[in-house]
């Protein structure tokens, strides 16, 4: 049976993209970034970081099975420009129906009174109201952690119809694309990576929705939404809250997602006086704030 090799590096997060692109370059199949401390550690969130990663990062690369692990990492450290190899890990991984695993442990499931996350290859169930397609991939925001499920809830909850809504931040598109099966009239999602707006274009086409995604840059600086969600961060919340509150209309609603529960308080204050953000709803160790904003 065919099989491969998992390369796993810890670098710190300054050298984590220049490595990652390395071993791409070197032929890995695909290369993962996760947390690389062996308990919670500080994100790296300084200005030109914005979107954090970990203070320290687990890069995981896939090789095919024979690949020289060793020589693979000497020469990726050397194109990253590292001072030394990283540690190495090698670990055999054996060849699996990666597809049959993952439709198996991935199937319809309900976020709100009316939304359900339908993955391409399920039948929605006979009493799903809405149902919002969309496959387990790169892109961040399956409806499987809590903080999306807060933003849906609130979506169902506060969409009446007509609204011009605002995704910052947007991972899988999945926000967006609830807003408008909701009735919304316009949603609009921001990403700075890439691949989440690609993959958040192929979830809006697999809805049948037109959902618009844009990088932030590319925004319309007079675009100003009624509804405003965006679930990221807590730092990333905080550094955002001038360009948050622009965007939205006098009178429209904010809801920010991705904050455990002892950060409410310092993201609330980021946003003060323009808005008042008081917890709306909360799972788990997260909670959703909520707010709407006066008049200029």
């Amino acid at each position: 049976m065919k099989g491969w090799l998992a390369l796993s590096l810890s670098v710190e997060a300054a050298h984590a993209v220049a490595l990652s692109d390395a071993l791409e370059a070197l032929g890995a199949i695909s290369v993962e970034l996760s947390d690389g401390a062996t308990e919670t550690a500080a994100l790296d969130d300084t200005p030109e970081q914005p979107f954090p990663l970990w203070a320290r990062c687990r890069i995981t690369a896939l090789f095919p099975e024979g690949a020289d692990g060793r020589a693979i990492a000497e020469e990726a450290a050397r194109l990253a420009a590292l001072p030394t190899v990283p540690t190495l890990e090698i670990i055999p991984v054996s060849e699996r129906d990666w597809v049959r695993e993952t439709q198996s442990q991935f199937g319809p499931f309900q976020v709100s009174s009316r939304l359900w996350v339908v993955p391409s290859w399920a039948a929605p169930p006979p009493h799903a109201l809405i149902a919002l397609r969309l496959d387990p991939g790169i892109a961040f925001g399956t409806g499987s952690h809590p903080t999306t499920r807060l933003c849906l809830r609130w979506l169902d909850a506060t969409v009446g119809g007509g609204e011009h809504v605002l995704d910052y931040g947007c991972g899988s598109g999945i926000l967006a694309i609830a807003a408008l099966k909701l009735g919304a009239a316009r949603a609009v999602g921001v990403d700075i990576d890439p691949l989440a707006l690609a993959a958040s274009r192929e979830n809006a086409r697999l809805n049948q929705v037109a959902a618009e995604f844009l990088d932030p840059a590319q925004l319309p600086t007079n675009f100003h939404a009624d509804l405003l969600v965006a679930n990221i961060l807590a730092r990333p919340l905080m550094l955002l809250a001038p360009v948050l509150v622009q965007a939205l209309k006098p009178g429209g609603r904010l809801a920010l997602a991705g904050i455990l529960e002892e950060q409410a308080e310092a993201v609330a204050e980021a946003y003060r006086p323009a808005l008042v953000l008081t917890v709306a709803a909360a799972e788990e160790n997260w909670v959703l704030l909520a707010g709407e904003r006066g008049a200029p």
